[in-house]
């Protein structure tokens, strides 16, 4: 949740009850998508120019 709380605007809240929760929805499946990537490709040797570890 961001520093405004969500159920103190209206506007936004009714956007949430017509579509959804549009946002929330799109973390979710960024998420998801991060944990399946990582478990099929491997890029522990992939180096970044000018990063050093």
């Amino acid at each position: 949740m961001s520093s405004v709380d969500r159920s103190d605007t209206p506007i936004y809240a009714g956007l949430v009850e017509e579509r959804g929760d549009v946002p929330a929805d799109v973390r979710q499946v960024a998420e998801q998508t991060l944990r399946e990537v990582s478990r099929v490709l491997d890029f522990s040797d992939v180096r970044v120019p000018g990063v050093y570890r």
